[in-house]
């Protein structure tokens, strides 16, 4: 069996986010690894990165049939850094579940996943796969 998800969104609404909310809103979407792997704390953080990575955890969530439940999850969502993408030994992105994600993932017995990521200036979007 396949799961599949899929997720676009506007980068804009991430930087918006970003500069109103600050680290606060950076800190409960993303994973210390992934706001380094952005370049959060340095000169320009890459916003079409971040973007593609909540793109990322939306489109994994959907794959599992849930949604993404903000920091305090429910029976029904994941924590959006329950949802993490990281970068394989190769450099691709690859995703590492935990928490709820991962028990979910587990239950419907998810063996590999795939994960493509792409941006322009405007738009991010993620296509996630997972293989039984």
């Amino acid at each position: 069996m396949i799961y599949h998800g899929v997720d676009i969104i506007e980068v804009a609404r991430i930087r918006r986010a970003a500069e109103r909310w600050g680290m606060r809103f950076l800190q409960r979407v993303f994973t210390p690894v992934e706001l380094a792997d952005c370049g959060v704390g340095g000169p320009a953080p890459r916003y079409e990165s971040l973007a593609a990575r909540w793109a990322a955890k939306e489109a994994m969530a959907k794959a599992l049939g849930a949604g993404l439940r903000g920091s305090g999850g429910s029976a029904k969502g994941f924590r959006f850094q329950e949802i993490e993408v990281v970068r394989g030994p190769d450099g691709r992105p690859e995703l590492r579940l935990s928490g709820a994600a991962a028990a979910t993932a587990a239950r419907v017995g998810l063996g590999s996943l795939a994960l493509s990521l792409s941006h322009t200036h405007d738009h991010a979007v993620a296509s996630v796969i997972g293989l039984i």
